[in-house]
């Protein structure tokens, strides 16, 4: 480490990592900071679960396929790696829910379930008389009186009534954290709906009265780019200072002897940090930081296991086509799949013309055997499924199955709580040290990319007083 000059080591290399990593490095080069920056990833790709793989003319995404156009940040680094022009909104159309073997459209107005108007609401299928009655209670059910948190399932089945929730709720939202809502923190997932109750009296009171009357279908809420998300991975890091990424290098263990870190590699190098952003999964932590064991409660935090499976076939081979970009399945029917997206029709660049392309998810809690299985297994109940409400005639012309193992951080009951806890632990005993990435604060693309900004923001409060003074230090002693 050069006289005067500090150094901050990025650990792991997902959108997290890479974020932190170009911001941190353009503040040096803008600001003229005496800092350095490093990057060091364990497997030999950054980008973490961002990958496209482009075939015979489609576009494929193994990971997630786009973010939301209202949360900026992502929209800022495609931009600041100058890929605007790449930028396309999803198709707008049709959303179902497939229950008990027939697909129902989403009732209009539902906003993650919640309904803003009542005449879809009343006229849906999803739902039995009963089931209806007992959502409008809704407008009579006091707020809870809770201090702490709860599961998020018991929060809207309370409000809503159980049919409400596995049919439709449930549904839409353990698609997102790919986790049982039941098990799910309300406050560290969807803590807007805690305060719509509490503010309003009724959930649907509150999201009719907070949601925009002409959100109506100008453009999709969601962003992807043409080229495939793996074009943003691979721009950001054309731009990252040569040399200072480490690619299939694991970081083993991390010690605060004294004022600095020491960082003990696969490799058996030792790096020097003044300050490190952690961006890899929580799991991992407790190992790397094995001497400092209030990292033990991220040992009790799950993860599941999912697959997404990509089936390229021709147009007319879909021999029931149905107006829509897809569907999501109740988790009382008896399918293996949790969610299909007709691709081609919600993202048209993603299929030559003349060609269709489907996306299966399968794997939720509880139920993972399936992504173990081999592809041949795999595709062959994705199309069994498929078949039951489609009519696809053939075999797809090729298949991507994409495993993610012990991949979504289930963000259970507590997890606020616990991640407060742990930072406060951290702060003491590790100043300098910031934990960033899916498995904390919010694990869409934006949310990810939010942590890295925040992360280097956090940093650079961190070294600059001491930065600022060596500098200032050896202004001094060269005059």
């Amino acid at each position: 480490m050069n006289e005067g000059q500090r150094t901050v080591v990025i650990v792991g290399g997902g959108i997290t990592g890479l974020t932190a990593a170009y911001y941190l490095q353009k503040a040096i080069r803008e600001q003229r900071l005496p800092l350095t920056c490093k990057l060091v990833e364990a497997t030999h790709r950054l980008g973490g679960k961002v990958q496209t793989v482009v075939r015979d003319g489609f576009v494929i995404e193994r990971g997630p396929d786009s973010f939301l156009a209202r949360k900026t940040s992502a929209f800022r680094l495609v931009k600041e790696v100058g890929l605007e022009h790449e930028i396309v909104h999803n198709a707008t159309g049709k959303s179902y829910i497939l229950v008990n073997g027939k697909l129902y459209p989403i009732p209009g107005g539902a906003v993650m379930g919640i309904p803003t108007r009542i005449a879809p609401f009343l006229t849906t299928g999803l739902f039995s008389p009963a089931g209806k009655l007992r959502a409008a209670l809704d407008f009579v059910l006091p707020p809870v009186k809770a201090d702490g948190d709860m599961p998020l399932g018991r929060f809207f089945r309370r409000r809503l009534g159980d049919e409400v929730v596995d049919n439709l709720i449930e549904p839409l939202l353990s698609g997102i954290y790919a986790g049982d809502i039941d098990e799910m923190s309300l406050m560290a997932t969807f803590p807007q709906f805690f305060q719509l109750e509490q503010k309003y009296g009724s959930l649907v009171r509150g999201a009719r009265r907070t949601t925009p009357k002409e959100q109506k279908e100008r453009k999709g809420a969601f962003q992807t780019l043409k080229t495939g998300l793996q074009s943003l991975v691979d721009e950001v890091e054309k731009r990252l200072e040569p040399g200072s990424v480490i690619k299939g290098v694991r970081v083993e263990r991390i010690v605060r002897p004294d004022s600095t870190y020491r960082l003990q590699l696969s490799t058996g190098e030792v790096w020097e940090a003044d300050s490190v952003i952690v961006t890899t999964p929580h799991h991992v932590v407790p190992d790397m930081f094995a001497d400092y064991p209030f990292f033990a409660s991220f040992r009790s935090v799950p993860l599941t296991s999912v697959a997404t499976v990509a089936l390229a076939f021709p147009a007319k081979a879909i021999r029931q086509d149905i107006d829509g970009t897809g569907f999501v399945v109740s988790r009382r029917s008896d399918y293996t799949m949790t969610a299909c997206t007709w691709t081609h029709k919600k993202w048209p660049h993603t299929a030559p013309p003349g060609k269709a392309l489907l996306r299966g998810y399968v794997g939720r809690p509880g139920d993972e055997e399936i992504v173990d299985q081999s592809d041949d297994e795999i595709v062959r109940v994705v199309l069994d499924d498929l078949n039951k409400v489609m009519n696809i005639v053939g075999q797809p012309e090729f298949a991507v199955i994409s495993r993610w193992k012990r991949a979504m951080p289930q963000y259970t009951v507590g997890h606020c709580e616990r991640l407060a806890y742990i930072k406060r632990q951290m702060a003491a005993a590790l100043p300098g040290v910031f934990l960033a990435g899916s498995s904390y604060e919010g694990l869409g693309l934006p949310d990810c990319i939010d942590q890295g900004e925040k992360a280097v923001h956090d940093v650079l409060e961190y070294l600059r007083p001491a930065a600022v003074e060596r500098a200032s230090n050896m202004y001094s002693n060269v005059h």
